[in-house]
This record gives structure tokens, C-alpha cells and sequence, in this order.
């Protein structure tokens, strides 16, 4: 999914097209943005104000309680991992393959 943000020099111009008397769907035509989007800022509190997407703070994995939680508990999966770390499984993968630790493999003839 991709988002956009828009100006905030674009959102001044639509809210105010609407404060005067312009129609939504009018503004929506005009300006090539989604009337679900100038609705969204309507009811926002501060509708010029920007979120960005994505994670809200950066997550580090602790690369020695991460050698010392695999060779505690050998049989765990790497979503198991994620969880208990509170990370994507895909950093536990990076932080594996950065330890040297191999996906297990089965020893038995």
C-alpha cells in the first residue's frame, strides 16, 4: 500500500474551498484528492498536521540475549523468536544470520 501526504499549502486551499461554501465532492474533482481523505481531515483535530507511517520507534535486538535465548530454547520457531523479542521475524532472521546461526537441520540417518 502506497501513502501519500499531501501539502500542507494543498490542504489549506481545499478546507478552506470548503469553509466557503464549496462542495466536498466539488473539492474532491478539483484538486484530484479522494473525498475520504478531505473527510478524514474535516473531523481530525489538527488536519494540517502530518503522521508519518511506519514504525513509531526504531527496535534493536539485543544480539546476546538473542544467542542465549536460541540455545536455551533450540526448538523454537522464528515467529516464536519475534514475539518474545517484540520484533519481525525478519529481524530475527538478520540477527541469526549475523550470529552464524543456521536454520536447524535434522542429524538423524
Amino acid at each position: 500500500m502506497f501513502l501519500m501526504t499531501y501539502s500542507t499549502d494543498l490542504r489549506k486551499r481545499i478546507l478552506a474551498f470548503i469553509q466557503t461554501g464549496g462542495k466536498k465532492s466539488e473539492a474532491s474533482r478539483r484538486f484530484s484528492v479522494n473525498r475520504s481523505t478531505i473527510y478524514r481531515w474535516l473531523e481530525a483535530q489538527d488536519p494540517l498536521a502530518t503522521e508519518k507511517p511506519g514504525p513509531k520507534q526504531m527496535r534493536c535486538l539485543d544480539e546476546t540475549a538473542l544467542k542465549k535465548h536460541v540455545d536455551d530454547f533450540p526448538d523454537l520457531t522464528q515467529n516464536e523468536r519475534a514475539t518474545h523479542f517484540g520484533v519481525s521475524v525478519s529481524s530475527i532472521g538478520y540477527g541469526c544470520r549475523k550470529l552464524g546461526i543456521t536454520r536447524k537441520k535434522n542429524t538423524r540417518l
